[in-house]
């Protein structure tokens, strides 16, 4: 028989929208139904990506920056480490992956932000994942002013500290645009409301794909478009 697949769903938003607050509650709430939940982050989750996240989220004054083509080829680059390292093995074995933040980061910042082809990131992504495509995205909305207030100084990366408000609202307007292009995949969440409706609203949206058998079906494969 071959093995079981599992389900890969990820979590997407602007800065300040709560992904990893979400994240964290999401994988309680799934884990507590009996499902095994392995959590990643982008950049980051091995060795590699720990060293990409290092790279393109540090900042400090005088730093030279990284042109949007660096950055994209840096993500991917940590995004290919993760998918063969943990994210592919996961799902082989049946269980739910819960990542914050994948390859449609990589098209809203530095396609719709950085202004670099979306044709030629899809492809770049398509490389670095070998195709591998989330089951379900949920997309927490928030309007960039209110996203960049709720960070700290000290908990900024380089993109909310260094990159204009424009180059955010390009960001968000991405993600919206993204959704519009595949509803079916995409599951848009208003992210000013309360942490608890949030949590709640992703979590009925997983379940509403994912159903509540043990048996999942398999996760999607390719990334043509």
């Amino acid at each position: 028989m071959p093995a079981r697949r599992g389900w890969f769903v990820t979590i997407e938003g602007p800065d300040g929208a709560g992904k990893t607050l979400v994240a964290v509650r999401l994988r309680s709430a799934l884990e507590a139904q009996g499902r095994e939940v392995v959590a990643t982050r982008e950049p980051g989750g091995t060795a590699v990506g720990e060293q990409v996240r290092h790279i393109v989220l540090d900042h400090a004054p005088g730093d030279a920056p990284l042109d949007p083509r660096t950055d994209a080829l840096l993500f991917s680059a940590g995004r290919a480490q993760l998918v063969n390292e943990v994210i592919r093995p996961a799902l082989a074995r049946g269980a739910l992956v819960l990542g914050a933040r994948h390859a449609d980061s990589t098209l809203a910042y530095q396609g719709y932000g950085g202004g670099l082809s979306p044709a030629f990131l899809r492809v770049l992504q398509d490389f670095a994942t070998g195709g591998l495509r989330p089951d379900l995205t949920v997309l927490l909305d928030v309007p960039v002013e209110i996203g960049l207030a709720r960070k700290q100084a000290d908990e900024q990366t380089r993109f909310e500290a260094i990159f204009d408000v424009a180059y955010h609202e390009r960001v968000r307007s991405g993600y919206l645009a993204l959704a519009a292009e595949e509803p079916e995949r995409f599951r848009v969440i208003d992210a000013t409301e309360p942490i608890e409706s949030v949590v709640a609203a992703a979590l009925a949206a997983i379940v509403a794909r994912i159903g509540t058998g043990t048996e999942p079906e398999p996760a999607t494969v390719r990334m043509d478009r």
